[in-house]
């Protein structure tokens, strides 16, 4: 089972906030995931970004692979993969 730290939208319509989550790689994007690792709103004047460090670092110690925007906000955040 390939896990990947992704984003799932949960913001209503026109209105998209973001959870970053583990989740099966088969898994669809708002559908089942593994763990709530942070969250991220692009709505606000900076975007803000509250990841769990410590989960975050877990998920990645296990193998867990980050996709392209959750990569951009890990380097946001300053921790690497």
């Amino acid at each position: 089972m390939a896990v990947k730290l992704r984003l799932t939208r949960v913001g209503s319509k026109k209105n998209p906030i973001y959870r970053v989550v583990a989740a099966d790689a088969r898994a669809p994007r708002d559908g089942k995931f593994l763990d709530i690792v942070g969250r991220y709103n692009p709505q606000t004047d900076p975007s803000t970004v509250d990841l769990d460090e410590a989960k975050v670092k877990d998920w990645l110690g296990k193998g867990a692979q980050p996709t392209e925007a959750v990569a951009k906000l890990l380097k946001i955040q300053g921790i690497s993969k």
